[in-house]
């Protein structure tokens, strides 16, 4: 009988540590279409602090969540927006990359990609948080070569890849839950030029 009531234990803290783990699903955050963007900062790759109010307002601004740097399909996510970056500016879009990396994460992968946007640390996951979007809590690390050496990436969240489109009214014009990474920069070109009919 001690045994079960001990097992029975074990299982509910583990099922409460589990819920514990998973980030903002919890919070109640679920933007809709038409909805204003929440305010939001992070430090980015550069050290310095960005803020949404800098350019949330002004134009188009893509802010889009991804698990972590120096992986497969981040990488394709991230170079696609790179190849379609004059594009996206000429329609005055703004590109915003945000995960758990950190700020040393962000720098390493943006010069071994020249990705030519800004990666936001979003390390506590506030700005996911402020979004709804989910993420998983927990030390991962990712082994990558970078300049001739290896580097142990470490984020301590895992957020899940959503992209949304923030309207130059400040309010959020499109929301995807389910993004195929590689083609995310084109699925927003296609949906900027909807938008503009």
């Amino acid at each position: 009988m001690r045994n079960q009531t001990g097992w029975k234990l074990a299982v509910a803290m583990a099922i409460v540590g589990f819920a514990c783990s998973v980030g903002s699903a919890a919070e109640g955050v679920d933007l809709k279409v038409g909805d204003p963007a929440p305010k939001f900062e992070a430090m980015d790759d550069t050290g310095k602090l960005w803020k949404s109010g800098d350019a949330v307002g002004k134009g188009i601004v893509v802010v889009y969540f991804y698990p972590a740097d120096m992986t497969g399909g981040c990488t394709k996510q991230a170079c696609g927006f790179r190849d379609d970056m004059k594009t996206l500016k000429d329609r005055g879009i703004t590109v915003i990359g945000v995960s758990g990396d950190s700020v040393r994460n962000h720098e390493l992968f943006k010069k071994e990609y020249d990705l030519n946007f800004p990666l936001l640390a979003d390390t506590e996951g506030k700005v996911a948080t402020a979004f709804g979007v989910p993420f998983t809590v927990g030390e991962k690390t990712v082994k990558k070569e970078v300049d001739g050496k290896e580097v142990d990436f470490v984020r301590n969240i895992t957020t899940q890849r959503w992209t949304f489109v923030i309207d130059a009214d400040g309010k959020i014009a499109a929301k995807n839950t389910k993004v195929a990474a590689a083609e995310d920069s084109q699925a927003i070109l296609k949906l900027v030029e909807s938008l503009e009919k």
